[in-house]
């Protein structure tokens, strides 16, 4: 038994507020369960009626003929707290606190916040809320909410919905009704003073109620939480589609990095959903969209799109849809194009394959071109373009005669029509078992997040790799030590030397070959560029030793209150691509780590890709093949190819590094990619107590 099982399928329900109005907040889920069928005992409580709504009500918690499983308190705070304390008392599971006037409206509220959890916590008692709309489950007739969306009925389905704004939970659950998806379970959080989104997904994950979830989420307080959530859902096989809004401003000014200064709630976010397998919505539009598709239950984890059309102009629409979105659309095997040229000598049978206004005399052609996709292009995903032939009264019949063969024939493909037709028309067509879209740009992104989901299903959760043995210094280290820290967790290092005299870094010229690069040595300068810092391709030992005393005096002038500890002198590496990769700790999520174009652009182009720590090899190598640029380090313009393996184990020794608890940043900026190998040239560490 789930320990949240009491609060979504209880035996018995108390409500505490209970009104005889059925308009009215404590009346509405009275009505609704009655209306529903809710085959559990309701026990009203209210001390000035002897029924409610028919049904006997008792004048104080104390007075129940039996302990209930869960509760509703739709009184004012004080005497909520009360309430909540006396459940807790009774043995009460849960309780779902409508209350409003809590954290929500600021200290003082918060304050009678903070009592009301302990209130019941003292009795081992759940709260949802306070400041919510409640929640259901459809199938129990169980409606302990007061919402008026459920006046235009419940339909039954396979959808959970878990959010944290009852309005617009309540919103989605009439838009789904209204697109035809049925919603089993719907909860609200309102402020999540104890239950938050993240525990009903959980719960969803293992419900049998539920196979595909829609949250909603304003904030994520739980990083730890939230992730267990989506990795039980992600072993169940039960896709999730996330809403969440509020994106936080990056605090640039106190950053000692560039990956923490491009970070940011947001960007890390994507980067652990995306990890998850969790499709992220930014319109309601979109959320229905997947849940709508995910209804099918077919997740391939190679998806792969063929595309049937009588026009070709929607066909070049649904390619480019295809190639933004990320969907392949390989084309059709030649043998198959031959035989369909052989059909119909005009059509263009690549794919998109076009077979043109031949279908209006032969209907047969339509069948044969889709049959040949599914068979011989063997594309996991087939998309149809019939538009207004969808709700015809002379093609419409023999369309769906042809079409329906083919899908009785492949029941394990996703089938979408793009068409144009009536709601009722549409109803048949789902009927027989396609998916309809007018707009195919839309059901485009709806496909390709099927098959993200299959690959995130596809995936072992892997193992977490222990971090390194490292001792950390008390102090923020300077670049020197920096570097020598992580060359010993394994990230390689240029061949350089802490000088404090000019003579000494003439020497360390000399051994290392010329040209070199001389750098100012302090742990308060991080950005050395920027004060000019950073002597390059000093080819000569009369070139080092002005290059010494030049950058001295610039510490001196340009950042008088910095500590000094010398010049580094290093070997310049030419011909490399400059790379970086960092780990920064997210407040919510953790240790996350970051790669992308490295120098001065990591910061003018933002084109980075974030994964939690520790990253494998693996999929450190998916995280820089992701980047915009990673053509420079694919031989772009007849260059040699970067050693993307040695990148990649870099990027991985430093997210394990990551992982140590006072580790608050670290940055290798640049990391040069060579043809054989990379090393890095700059490292910034930043530790906590």
């Amino acid at each position: 038994m789930h320990a949240l099982d009491p609060l979504l399928r209880p035996r018995s329900l108390a409500i505490v507020g209970a009104s005889d109005d059925p308009t009215r907040i404590g009346g509405r889920p009275i009505a609704n369960m009655l209306k529903f069928g809710f085959a559990g005992r309701l026990l009203p409580v209210n001390p000035n009626r002897a029924t409610v709504q028919g049904l006997p009500a008792f004048p104080d918690i104390p007075s129940l003929p039996e302990t209930p499983d869960a509760a509703i308190i739709a009184i004012p705070g004080e005497a909520a707290i009360a309430a909540a304390a006396a459940l807790g008392a009774r043995g009460c599971r849960a309780a779902i606190v409508y209350t409003a006037g809590f954290a929500e409206t600021g200290e003082a509220g918060a304050a009678l916040q903070d009592r009301l959890v302990a209130a019941a916590r003292q009795g081992g008692m759940r709260i949802v809320g306070p400041n919510c709309l409640g929640l259901f489950n459809g199938g129990l007739g169980y409606f302990p909410i007061f919402t008026a969306s459920l006046e235009r009925g419940w339909k039954p389905g396979k959808l959970g919905i878990a959010s944290q704004s009852g309005a617009y939970g309540t919103h989605l659950f009439a838009a789904a009704r209204a697109r035809g998806i049925g919603t089993a379970v719907l909860t609200t959080t309102g402020n999540e003073a104890d239950l938050q989104v993240a525990d009903f997904i959980e719960w969803m994950a293992g419900a049998e109620e539920v196979e595909v979830i829609a949250a909603y989420a304003e904030g994520i307080r739980d990083g730890a939480r939230f992730v267990a959530a989506l990795e039980a859902a992600r072993r169940a096989r039960k896709p999730v589609t996330l809403m969440k809004v509020g994106r936080s401003e990056v605090g640039g000014a106190a950053a000692q990095s560039h990956t923490a200064s491009i970070a940011g709630d947001d960007r890390v976010l994507d980067a652990v959903l995306a990890d998850l397998g969790v499709h992220r919505a930014r319109t309601t539009e979109e959320l229905l969209d997947v849940c709508y598709v995910a209804q099918k239950r077919i997740y391939p984890a190679r998806n792969t799109l063929g595309v049937v059309t009588i026009s070709g102009g929607a066909g070049v629409l649904i390619a480019d849809a295809a190639e933004a979105a990320g969907l392949a659309m390989p084309p059709m095997p030649e043998a198959a194009q031959e035989r369909l040229k052989a059909l119909v000598p005009f059509a263009s049978p690549r794919n998109p394959v076009d077979c043109t206004a031949q279908a209006f005399n032969d209907m047969g052609v339509v069948e044969a071109f889709a049959e040949s996709m599914a068979r011989d292009g063997g594309y996991t995903s087939l998309l149809a373009f019939f538009t207004a032939w969808g709700d015809s009264t002379t093609m419409t019949p023999p369309l769906r005669k042809a079409l329906k063969a083919v899908l009785d024939r492949h029941p394990d493909r996703l089938f979408v029509l793009s068409i144009l037709a009536s709601p009722e028309r549409t109803r048949q067509w789902e009927e027989d078992g396609f998916l309809v879209f007018e707009d195919p740009s839309r059901a485009v992104v709806a496909l390709t997040a099927m098959g993200r989901f299959g690959e995130a299903f596809a995936r072992h959760a892997a193992a977490s790799a222990a971090p390194p043995a490292i001792a950390l210094p008390d102090a923020a280290p300077n670049e020197a030590e920096a570097k020598n820290i992580l060359a010993a967790a394994g990230v390689p290092m240029v061949p350089e030397r802490a000088c404090s005299t000019a003579e000494e870094a003439v020497a360390a010229a000399r051994e290392f070959g010329f040209p070199v690069v001389a750098k100012l040595l302090s742990p308060d300068i991080l950005h050395k560029s920027e004060i000019g810092g950073v002597l390059l391709d000093l080819k000569d030992e009369a070139a080092v030793r002005s290059g010494f005393t030049l950058l001295m005096t610039r510490a001196a002038a340009r950042a008088p209150g910095a500590r000094v500890d010398g010049v580094l002198i290093a070997r310049q590496v030419r011909d490399a691509v400059e790379m970086a990769i960092g780990v920064v700790r997210d407040a919510t999520f953790g240790p996350v780590a970051m790669v992308g174009l490295g120098g001065v652009f990591i910061e003018t182009f933002r084109d980075v890709a974030f994964r939690r720590c520790p990253v494998s090899e693996e999929d450190a190598v998916a995280m820089i093949r992701s980047l915009r640029g990673f053509p420079l380090l694919d031989g772009a313009r007849g260059k040699p190819k970067a050693d993307i393996p040695a990148i990649a184990r870099a990027l991985s020794a430093l997210s394990r590094f990551g992982t140590l608890p006072r580790v608050v940043s670290a940055e290798v900026n640049p990391l040069m990619a060579l043809p054989d190998g990379a090393v890095a040239a700059d490292a910034v560490i930043e530790l906590g107590e």
